[in-house]
């Protein structure tokens, strides 16, 4: 009776450690203007911030600005449903400004001659769990591809320009 009562607290642990792993993922599925689908983010909690591990193909070669932002909708053509930058912290837009930059901007997309594009992108002080920066607040977030590169200073976006690509993040 004992050895049952032990293994069946050990399964018990096991079950709840492996759903609390499956909570720290999640997955955006994004769509151009036209609801072509042009890529996958995966999203994995990490010790040390948040990984986005992002494919996408049929973009235009060059640098896109890539960001998460503040609303779970992507409606096209101009995905402006999407809000602004993801920033529980207020701060300025941009890698390069001096007074810090919105947990949102992400560093330029470098997309090849194919179209292609496959990142990996650690992002310190954002979480799928609870509290302000969370990726699953009220309302939701959604990863947004821009149509020109994100010159990392200028607030709000970047000049990034449109948004062509657009995926709600979901559980």
């Amino acid at each position: 009776m004992k050895k049952l009562l032990l293994v069946s607290g050990v399964l018990t642990l096991l079950i709840c450690s492996v759903s609390v792993l499956a909570a720290l993922k999640a997955k955006a599925d994004l769509q151009d203007a036209k609801g072509a689908p042009v890529g996958t983010a995966v999203f994995t909690e990490k010790s040390k911030g948040l990984e986005i591990d992002l494919k996408v193909s049929g973009l235009t070669p060059g640098l896109h600005g890539f960001h998460i932002h503040n609303v779970g909708r992507c409606e096209a053509p101009d995905f402006a449903s999407a809000g602004p930058h993801f920033n529980p912290e207020g701060k300025q837009h941009g890698w390069d400004n001096p007074q810090g930059h919105h947990l949102g901007d992400l560093q330029n997309l470098s997309v090849g001659p194919d179209g292609k594009a496959h990142v990996h992108v650690l992002i310190p002080g954002v979480t799928l769990g609870e509290g302000p920066n969370s990726l699953f607040h009220e309302g939701g977030t959604a990863l947004v591809i821009h149509a020109k590169p994100d010159d990392g200073k200028t607030d709000p976006s970047g000049n990034s320009g449109a948004r062509i690509a657009c995926g709600v993040i979901n559980h």
